[in-house]
């Protein structure tokens, strides 16, 4: 394509974007929305709190739904659930995040996968 060819269909396109604009701007849906907006953000910072802290007010499930989180240091991987295993042979508790756990590990290649899994007792978050 020509240089004036491209430059052609980005005027077209933009002639066309600033149509969209205008009417966007007239629609009264549109007000309405930008007006929450601007008040929910004004109420916001006036009680300096953040998007997520209003989220979380509001509906407490999304963030278990959310999935992962962003931190203060920018990272998007969600905590893992902390699982509690019990030996019921010996009383012995392991409290761990993963599955890397020496003692849990030792616990699977000597007693199996499956019954160690069954000796969990509870997950928290």
């Amino acid at each position: 394509m020509s240089l004036l060819n491209e430059y052609i269909q980005k005027e077209q396109q933009l002639k066309q974007l600033q149509e969209d604009l205008q009417r966007l701007e007239g629609d009264q849906r549109l007000k309405s929305e930008l007006e929450f907006k601007a008040k929910l953000e004004a109420l916001m910072t006036e009680f300096d709190k953040r998007p997520s802290d209003v989220i979380a007010l509001l509906d407490p499930a999304a963030e278990q739904r959310g999935g992962a989180k962003v931190t203060a240091s920018g990272n998007a991987r969600r905590k893992r659930r902390l699982k509690i295993y019990k030996n019921p042979k010996t009383g012995e508790v392991i409290e761990t995040r993963g599955g890397n756990h020496k003692g849990l590990r030792s616990w699977k290649d000597e007693h199996g996968d499956e019954a160690v899994e069954s000796w969990l007792v509870r997950m928290e978050d």
